[in-house]
């Protein structure tokens, strides 16, 4: 295929080109892996998120930076990629869980509301004069009623793809997290473990992180909860590695 038969299947989202791609979509992918990372961890208590804020400017307002949201009691959110274009999908996924609870007087689905959501996704990959979103999100939260409820993570990608996971990441850097996390995951996790696991995972793409650039939340059978500062500061303290600076103060 030459550069101009290429260039006429960027175009278009709704076109394979010849070897069975959507360009369009493969470019959304990219902007995902562009951004800060977030990841997801299932624990046999509960589901942990977590995710880098990455700020511009020293001067910006590191809590302006959402990377995790509550959808609902029991239902959390981490996004990468394209901020704008995740916060759409984010409150039409608030609007679906409120939607639920007032039509059917329970909460939504973990993974009924992914497939609403991916199925919203897919849409834009078909319809022409659209693109696809450039952002993709990792669902968690409990399916049930206590005590029975069930952790249980989700991710859906550009492309309108669901996938259950028991622990995953998305956004730059997603490779050198995702192999650290499938050495350390296990089934006897319990939420406490996966918040430390969670926080170390991050240091694995910057060794200079600071609890001020990392955000964390935690849903369980008490519901969806930010964990505090204080408690990655804590992390961090034992397992990021000392500067040179400290080094030279301890000799």
């Amino acid at each position: 295929m030459n550069q101009n038969d290429q260039q006429a299947y960027d175009r278009g989202t709704s076109l394979f080109s010849p070897d069975g791609r959507i360009y369009q979509v493969e470019y959304a992918r990219e902007a995902v892996k562009r951004g800060a990372p977030s990841l997801g961890i299932r624990t046999a208590e509960g589901v942990v998120l977590a995710a880098q804020r990455r700020t511009s400017s020293s001067l910006m307002e590191g809590d302006s930076i959402e990377k995790l949201h509550k959808l609902d009691d029991y239902l959390g959110a981490a996004s990468a990629g394209h901020v704008a274009d995740a916060r759409r999908l984010i409150d039409g996924a608030r609007t679906g869980a409120q939607r639920n609870r007032l039509r059917y007087g329970e909460p939504v689905g973990v993974e009924t509301l992914t497939k609403t959501l991916s199925d919203e996704i897919q849409e834009t990959t078909q319809i022409g004069g659209t693109r696809p979103f450039g952002a993709a999100l990792l669902v968690a939260g409990m399916d049930g009623g206590k005590p029975d409820s069930e952790p249980r993570l989700f991710q859906t990608d550009p492309s309108g793809a669901p996938q259950e996971w028991r622990a995953v990441a998305i956004g730059s850097g997603r490779d050198d997290i995702q192999e650290f996390l499938e050495a350390e995951w296990s089934d006897e996790l319990t939420i406490d473990d996966g918040v430390e696991v969670a926080v170390r995972a991050l240091l694995e793409t910057d060794d200079e992180l600071d609890a001020a650039s990392v955000t964390v939340a935690t849903v369980t059978a008490d519901g969806y909860r930010s964990v505090p500062e204080d408690d990655i500061e804590s992390v961090l303290d034992d397992y990021a590695p000392e500067s040179d600076d400290d080094s030279e103060d301890g000799e």
